[in-house]
């Protein structure tokens, strides 16, 4: 999951959600994106397996103006958190298992 994002935190308050202990799992996600229920199931599964991992999904053209200000042009989106909220890593597409578990290695 190639890329991140040095100084953005995002919280509850950015997220509607309340964070993981040890990390996040942001998805943005559309309505008719169909990649996106299979990054939803992948990343579920990924946040059950590991300790303190949350996932967030969040619907994209409901929250236009975090869209803008993150820079998301596709969905899925997946944004990998650290414990303080800090984008560790993100990716557009559907993200296989095995680079979200690693992806989260940078970040917990």
């Amino acid at each position: 999951m190639p890329g991140h994002d040095g100084g953005t935190r995002l919280g509850a308050a950015e997220l509607g959600a309340e964070p993981g202990e040890r990390a996040t799992l942001v998805q943005f996600s559309s309505a008719f994106c169909q990649p996106c229920r299979a990054t939803r199931r992948t990343l579920a599964e990924v946040a059950g397996m590991v300790e303190g991992v949350a996932h967030v999904e969040i619907d994209a053209e409901a929250r236009l103006d975090l869209v803008r200000e993150l820079g998301i042009r596709a969905t899925p989106t997946v944004l990998v958190l650290d414990r303080d909220g800090r984008i560790v890593r993100r990716a557009s597409g559907q993200p296989r298992r095995a680079d979200v578990i690693a992806a989260l290695g940078r970040a917990v």
